[in-house]
């Protein structure tokens, strides 16, 4: 990739299958390398999982990706054209890149189908919103949504009312809502029972393929059981890489964070 790809605002070409690539990527704080010259890729419709120790620059890559932390040095590109290092956090997120926070973040007191009506990927100028109903086409995606999240019976209860797993795959339909290209996820079974993260796994898997997405997590048995290729950070940048057993087997992998 060369360094004089365009800023592009429209269409997101992964001609090359790669959706998201960085390359050398560097972030300092206060003197502490959060990210040290790291370099990762992602291919479009790839469900890839992050591990790594506390402090490993996990959050802090996700934090690159959507604009909320300037590297010091090196690229970031979704598909081939758009350097998110040159764009603000909401023009990355209308170029197809979203963002879970590990605790979910719903509007409460709403039911789950407006929460999922407000995240309707539409035009929300004022002038637009002030005359806006939801529309046939619109009902149809909600519930394909609700569907998709298995929330169909939930549809009209207030989402302060739901169990946490039930809160976190709202929020993904959240998400699923704004049409992304690219999911992240931080830690999304934290708290979770073992039901709730097995529903969680069922989810993700059949997104596999039609979004790309990155999930960061601590939870080994769940990666085994969404992940077929795992990227392990330590100190900053990518330890190893390649299917959970292969870095399971890597005795450096072992010794930094597995074997604690």
């Amino acid at each position: 990739m060369s360094a004089g790809h365009p800023l592009v605002a429209g269409e997101v070409d992964v001609s090359h299958k790669v959706i998201l690539y960085l390359e050398g990527v560097t972030v300092s704080f206060d003197g502490f390398r959060a990210l040290n010259d790291l370099s990762l890729a992602i291919d479009d419709g790839e469900l890839r999982c992050v591990i790594g120790p506390n402090g490993a620059g996990k959050t802090t890559m996700m934090d690159v990706i959507t604009g909320r932390t300037r590297p010091d040095a090196g690229r970031a590109f979704f598909g081939q054209a758009i350097d998110l290092t040159r764009m603000s956090e909401s023009a990355i997120a209308q170029a197809g890149i979203g963002r879970k926070f590990q605790k979910p973040t719903v509007f409460e007191n709403h039911t789950v189908w407006e929460n999922l009506e407000l995240a309707l990927k539409a035009d929300r100028r004022w002038w637009r919103s002030l005359s806006w109903r939801t529309s046939l086409d619109a009902a149809r995606r909600i519930d394909e949504l609700l569907a998709t999240i298995r929330l169909e019976d939930e549809a009209h209860r207030p989402a302060g009312l739901l169990a946490h797993g039930q809160k976190q795959r709202l929020e993904i339909g959240i998400l699923l809502a704004q049409e992304p290209r690219l999911l992240l996820l931080d830690e999304p079974v934290a708290g979770m029972t073992d039901e709730e993260t097995e529903r969680l796994a069922d989810l993700l898997t059949t997104l596999e393929g039609r979004h790309s997405i990155v999930v960061v997590e601590h939870d080994m048995e769940f990666v085994k059981r969404i992940a077929k290729r795992v990227t392990v950070l330590h100190e900053g940048r990518v330890l190893a890489e390649g299917t959970l057993d292969e870095v399971k087997a890597n005795q450096q992998v072992v010794e930094v964070y597995l074997g604690r």
